[in-house]
């Protein structure tokens, strides 16, 4: 209690650094309001999101808002308790993880894979480093890993038998076997499952009800996704699916976790040291540039070159290094979409301004979308 009592002073003792018309605290609480109202209920009707949970941040002040329902039938209201799924948001964790294992000494990012992979040996994965997998510059791998991988005697097989369309570090392919990869190389190095690191991790954070496994006791807040034919559905487990896409969590945790990635509050100095190395810029790929997972532009950044970034991942795209690369900065917009079959989700912050949205919904919906309504919000906080 008396982290999270401190925590709390710490927020209220916060300097504004916004736009005067935020300053008084009720006003601010109205114009946030006002803001997410306008940029999200479009989107809602536009594409029938049953729910979907708003969090902002506002240099460490917390706004939460929530629209419709986390279940159809039984209908239950969104709550910012309501446990949607990650999505890819939850490589962010990954990569936090493989980072916080640098911190320590227990690897470094230039390592080739098969050093912690030692089964691994032999394969084209002796010439890919651990940084190649987290800013998905391997070479190729697919976005998704093929369903015929059931087990980790056929996922070994695959990875021994993958081969790189391209040298590592010259294109960049955003795949789920990439960052799934670093996921089960860090917990090798850290001597651990990947599932416990995580929920260690979780808890170092914070974070009071992120899961990879929701416990029975808080099923009854995980929400239903909705697919495109507006059945439920929930994902289900797969090999990499923990490292990969498989974290569920709230809007308060998850407002937390940003908080954390702009130095908001106090976190252990390994641990703050490993959020801030994920914001490393590593490679240039299109407009973006790419640090551990997640992804940056100078901010402010323009609507056109937002949303093309954030809609790259089906596609092969050159990268080109950047040497040396650039340390966090603090005009910039970090960002990272997530989605399951029944799940949307999107994460933004502006370090140098303080200021971070989460949007949680259970059901897929464009990237674009997302983003714009991201924008909008945010643009009229740092007016």
């Amino acid at each position: 209690m008396r982290r999270y009592s401190r925590l709390a002073g710490a927020f209220m003792a916060s300097v504004l650094t916004l736009s005067p018309a935020l300053a008084a605290g009720s006003d601010r609480d109205a114009k946030v309001r006002q803001a997410v109202d306008a940029a999200v209920k479009p989107v809602i009707e536009r594409f029938g999101i049953p729910g979907l949970a708003v969090a902002v941040t506002v240099d460490g002040r917390r706004h939460f808002m929530d629209y419709g329902v986390a279940s159809k039938d039984p209908r239950v209201p969104v709550t910012r308790e309501t446990l949607f799924e990650l999505g890819s948001i939850s490589k962010t964790f990954t990569a936090t993880l493989a980072t916080l294992a640098a911190v320590e000494g227990r690897l470094s990012l230039t390592d080739p894979v098969s050093r912690h992979m030692p089964e691994l040996k032999g394969s084209a994965l002796d010439q890919v480093r651990l940084l190649d997998l987290a800013t998905h510059t391997a070479g190729g791998f697919p976005l998704q890993l093929p369903a015929a991988v059931k087990d980790q005697k056929q996922l070994t097989a695959y990875y021994r038998a993958w081969k790189p369309k391209a040298a590592p570090g010259t294109q960049r392919s955003y795949a789920n076997p990439s960052i799934g990869l670093l996921g089960l190389a860090t917990a090798r190095a850290m001597d651990a499952s990947f599932e416990i690191l995580a929920g260690r991790l979780f808890r170092d954070l914070g974070l009071q009800r992120t899961f990879i496994d929701v416990p029975a006791a808080e099923m009854a807040s995980y929400a239903w996704g909705y697919n495109r034919d507006g059945k439920p559905v929930r994902v289900s487990d797969a090999p990499l699916a923990a490292e990969a896409y498989g974290v569920k969590s709230n809007a308060v945790d998850m407002l937390r976790f940003l908080e954390a990635n702009m130095s908001i509050g106090p976190d252990p100095e390994k641990l703050a040291q490993a959020l801030r190395a994920t914001q490393t810029g590593y490679f240039r790929s299109g407009g973006l540039i790419q640090d551990l997972v997640w992804e940056q532009y100078p901010y402010p950044v323009a609507l056109d070159t937002f949303i093309a970034g954030n809609t790259m991942n089906q596609k092969v795209h050159p990268a080109v290094a950047i040497d040396p690369p650039i340390a966090p900065q603090q005009d910039v917009i970090v960002n990272k979409t997530g989605s399951t079959l029944g799940f949307g989700a999107y994460a933004a912050f502006v370090p140098g301004r303080r200021v971070g949205i989460v949007m949680l919904a259970n059901k897929a919906y464009p990237n674009e979308a997302r983003v714009e309504a991201a924008h909008q919000v945010l643009s009229s906080l740092t007016e």
